[in-house]
């Protein structure tokens, strides 16, 4: 420690050498530039002025003859006198350093006096391990040194000795506080009383001194040598009043020099040279019965930097140094109470510890109201105090302690998340930070540690909750932040995930569960329905744009009530998740609530997005337990509560017609609550009573609804006529192409989509609104991608023994159909014409290959079989059938002028063409060979004489 304290100095000295350097300079640069202008001024004459004649009237004389005058060039005006530019003086080169005087005059004193008074230390510490000197000699030697050494000191100032007087000055200085604190402390000659009377006159003399003498060396020796006297004369004995009352007087001393003074890098100095000794007397002093003393230490030193921090804002005085040697000592009691925390005792007392930790804070929160810049340290601050408290928590905390960590979160949350918002108020023109939110975040991250630690939860920790929840709610509306509500919300719904996942025991009472869920859906969602009517302040929006349809913004705000609404649901589910409930009504019963009550805003506050949210919650709630705990031999319960939320969600629209007359969502709603929950009710149908015969009046029965709408909106006048329409005939379309699929299986199931993607398309030259279209378009592809990259559906059936006219041909054929009927229906729409053309062509092939695959199996075979050589006749009838499907496809794209099927032709064509040449030739027999060349031949001839006749003469200049 010694040596740290003396490199501490070094560079303490060096930083004053430095100053005293620049002083110097400063001083002869004055000097230099006064001179200089005095010299222009001396040198700078007036200008000289010529004397102006008076003009004399001339005599009358008789006129003169007529002459010619002529023309006599101008003279030019005399050039006027110049005058020479003043040209400043040229900056001053660099200042340079006369080493040799700095050496000899300035370095020299200065260690000089700092080894006198390194002499003297060991001197005294040498005559007390030897006992030389009895204690009240070595007491007067010290005092008449340092007195002599001040008064030696003066005498060379007055003689302009003033290196070596200030030098003089300062060891005195070191040297009478080394002997008074060694009187007081160790050999208690003095008593504390007088002692801190003599350091006070000491304190004061050095302020005099320093002023006085304008000299930094006294104020930077003063500093070094107080700090190294505790430290070179120490006798292993533990008095920490005596050395921080010491330190303290020291710092007071030095921050004094520096209200007076701009040598701000002595607080810095101090504030390092003080932390290191508290490190150092808590290594080697710090017991547990010492912890009240060592706090009140550490605040004290902390306290008495804050003022001096104050002190020299006032006189506005404060700079970076200043700033960091302040909040260096501020911070220094945060970082003790991590070593605190290390004792067990300690850690039982959190009250002791906790508050120790709010007395450090707000030092730290008094400098940022002090001055505006050091707004962060309230983020320090707050930060070192959450770690501290997630420490705790995690080492210590039980159930004994749940009260006191509940309210210490809930304390560091509010102090810190509303100190910013009160500064802002305070301050007019002050923007409230955005980080304002971060400590009601940590105090819930905090909670959930706690629920996931204890073995019970009590409600005491929602309470706390809910606490940090409305606290959230209060600095969203000061601050307009939409998002503040919606993190609260994320990490209440993490929370209760927590609860719900990691602690079984605690998962006995439904009911209760069923309050808590309950009462936090009623918080949440009251303050973001409120929230969303009274905000004005802009809130992030994100835009959705698709072809067809307007653009789709979503404003945070306006989505506020929805994502609240949904927090409830999403409890509900993991209730559902985590609990065996055979009987779902409790749940379900809540949920029926929810979904009225959301239905009962939507209608009200006209935000028609909660019908679609509680549809889809419900929904989710419904699957979830549909899929982890129904029972068929339980059907009849679940089944009643399917219907009758299907029934809900259906007729409410219809329910207040004139108020939804202008809206779409609530109609979207009720037009997807049957397509929603059919799947349930036909999974629990299928399951109770599998061998139903007439499975398709399933699909029949829920699209009775839909239609019993269409016909009550079909003389509607409203401008969504066309909107509401879309949704309901979409949900009808959906089920009665159900009925089919539903009653057979498997294939029926594609035929179902492609013919239902017709119908949308279909309806949508009655009704244009563009999801028809969308709609129908993708369930055309989906139908594709079913049959042409399934290989599963090529096994639904066993091969049947008629070739040709079976299965294959009116599942591909029809679906075939409804693409190229689609691309009909979709005319001057984007590309999907021909898309949905080239889909149905390609059905078209595969169909053709299948059904020659088909008609060449095995007989026998439980499946196809597709192979390319060793049947000379179905190699032969491949090569001829793809190239008539390439002549069809040439014919189509001549009459239809379309050059894209024209090249697809000519692409089949060659790959034909290939297959001839380079397999069917090797292969095949010579009948069959001759046949397949023969009818290429044909084929290609044919194709060239079209595409020369069609194509080829249209092109040509007439």
């Amino acid at each position: 420690m010694e040596w740290v304290l003396l490199i501490v100095a070094v560079v303490a000295i060096i930083k004053a050498f430095h100053a005293g350097g620049a002083a110097s300079e400063a001083v002869r640069r004055v000097r230099e530039l006064e001179s200089d202008v005095d010299r222009l001024r001396r040198e700078r004459q007036p200008f000289p002025q010529r004397p102006v004649e008076p003009v004399k009237p001339a005599a009358p004389t008789p006129a003169p003859p007529p002459v010619v005058v002529q023309p006599i060039p101008t003279p030019m005006p005399p050039p006027a006198p110049v005058v020479p530019p003043i040209v400043p003086p040229a900056p001053a080169c660099a200042p340079t350093i006369n080493w040799e005087q700095f050496m000899g005059v300035k370095l020299f004193a200065w260690l000089g006096g700092f080894a006198l008074f390194l002499g003297m230390a060991f001197f005294v510490k040498y005559s007390v391990e030897n006992n030389l000197i009895s204690p009240q000699v070595r007491m007067a030697l010290g005092f008449a040194t340092g007195i002599g050494l001040l008064i030696g000191g003066m005498v060379m100032v007055g003689r302009k000795f003033t290196v070596l007087g200030q030098t003089l000055c300062a060891t005195g200085v070191v040297v009478l506080y080394a002997n008074i604190f060694a009187a007081s402390g160790y050999y208690h000659i003095i008593d504390s009383y007088p002692a801190f009377g003599l350091m006070v006159l000491v304190t004061a003399a050095a302020f005099l001194l320093a002023v006085r003498l304008d000299a930094q060396v006294v104020a930077v020796l003063g500093l070094i040598g107080g700090f190294l006297t505790p430290v070179l004369i120490s006798t292993g004995k533990d008095n920490p009043l005596g050395l921080f009352g010491y330190i303290g007087l020291l710092n007071a001393g030095l921050i004094a020099i520096v209200a007076r003074k701009r040598w701000s890098y002595q607080v810095l100095l101090a504030a390092l040279g003080t932390a290191m000794l508290e490190l150092a007397w808590a290594d080697k002093f710090f017991r547990v019965e010492k912890a009240p003393i060592a706090m009140a230490i550490f605040l004290s030193m902390e306290a008495l930097f804050v003022i001096g921090f104050l002190f020299a804002q006032e006189k506005k005085k404060t700079d970076p140094c200043i700033v960091a040697g302040t909040f260096l000592v501020a911070v220094m009691p945060l970082l003790f109470t991590f070593y605190l925390l290390t004792f067990n005792s300690l850690a039982h007392r959190p009250l002791v510890i906790f508050s120790f930790v709010l007395a450090a804070d707000i030092g730290l929160l008094l400098l940022a109201v002090w001055r505006d810049q050091l707004h962060w340290a309230n983020l320090v601050g707050g930060g070192l105090s959450f770690l501290a408290l997630m420490i705790w928590t995690l080492n210590t905390l039980d159930n004994s302690l749940l009260n006191w960590a509940l309210g210490l979160y809930f304390v560091f949350a509010v102090l810190h998340a509303v100190f910013p918002v009160v500064m802002s108020r305070l301050r007019p023109g002050a923007k409230l930070v955005e980080w304002v939110y971060v400590f009601p975040a940590l105090a819930m991250l905090l909670v959930i540690v706690t629920i996931s630690r204890l073995p019970e939860v009590a409600w005491i920790v929602w309470l706390c909750v809910l606490a940090i929840d409305l606290l959230v709610f209060a600095l969203a509306v000061v601050a307009a932040s939409t998002l503040a509500i919606i993190g609260a919300l994320l990490l209440t719904l993490a929370a209760m995930a927590f609860w719900l996942f990691s602690v079984p025991a605690q998962l006995t009472s439904v009911p209760g569960l069923l309050v808590i869920i309950s009462g936090f859906a009623v918080l949440f969602f009251g303050a973001g329905l409120w929230f969303s009517r009274r905000a004005t302040t802009a809130q992030p929006v994100w835009t959705i744009a698709l072809p067809d349809f307007p653009v789709i913004s979503l404003d945070a705000r306006a989505q506020l009530p929805a994502l609240s609404a949904a927090l409830p649901f999403f409890l509900l589910v993991m209730v559902v998740a985590r609990l065996p409930l055979v009987n779902p009504s409790p749940v379900f019963g809540l949920a029926l609530l929810l979904a009225v009550l959301l239905l009962g805003v939507a209608r009200w506050t006209k935000v028609d997005a909660l019908a679609l949210v509680a549809l889809l919650c419900t929904a989710a709630l419904e699957y979830t337990w549909h899929q982890a705990r129904f029972k068929p031999e339980n059907a009849s319960t679940p089944l009643a509560w399917y219907l009758t939320f299907v029934v809900v969600f259906t007729i409410f629209p219809f329910l207040f017609r004139r108020e939804m007359a202008e809206r779409v969502l609530p109609w979207a709603a009720s037009a997807l609550a049957g397509p929603v929950h059919f799947r349930l009710v036909y999974q629990l149908v299928q399951t109770t009573w599998p061998n139903l015969p007439a499975m398709g009046l399933l699909p029949a029965a829920f699209a009775v609804p839909p239609v019993v709408g269409l016909a009550i909106m079909a003389h509607g006048q409203s401008a969504k006529r066309l909107s509401q329409l879309a949704w309901l005939g979409g949900a009808a379309l959906f089920f009665v192409t159900l009925i089919f699929p539903i009653q057979f299986e498997r294939q029926w199931i594609t035929l179902g989509w492609a013919l239902e993607g017709v119908a949308l398309l279909w309806l949508f030259a009655r009704v244009p609104h563009p999801g028809l279209r969308w709609v129908g378009t993708a369930l055309l592809c989906a139908a594709f991608a079913r049959l042409a990259l399934n290989p599963a559906v090529l096994e639904y059936h066993p091969r049947s023994a008629t070739a040709i006219w079976n299965w294959y041909l009116y599942a591909y054929g029809i679906a075939m159909v409804c693409l190229f009927a689609g691309a009909r229906l979709t005319v001057g729409w984007w590309k999907a014409p021909q898309l949905l053309a080239t889909l149905g062509t390609v059905l078209a092939f595969l169909l053709l290959n299948i059904e020659i695959a088909d008609y060449f199996t095995v007989a026998g075979a439980r499946t196809l079989t597709f192979q390319f050589s060793g049947d000379f006749a179905r190699d032969m009838t491949y090569s001829i059938a793809w190239a008539l499907f390439a002549l069809a496809l040439l014919i189509a794209g001549i009459a239809r002028k379309l050059p894209t099927v024209r090249y697809a032709s000519l692409a089949l064509l060659g790959v034909t063409g290939l297959k001839l040449f380079f397999h069917d030739l090797a292969q095949l027999r010579q009948l069959y060979r001759i046949g397949a060349c023969v009818g290429v031949a044909m084929i290609l001839l044919a194709a060239s004489f079209l595409y020369q006749r069609f194509v080829t003469a249209e092109e040509e200049p007439k």
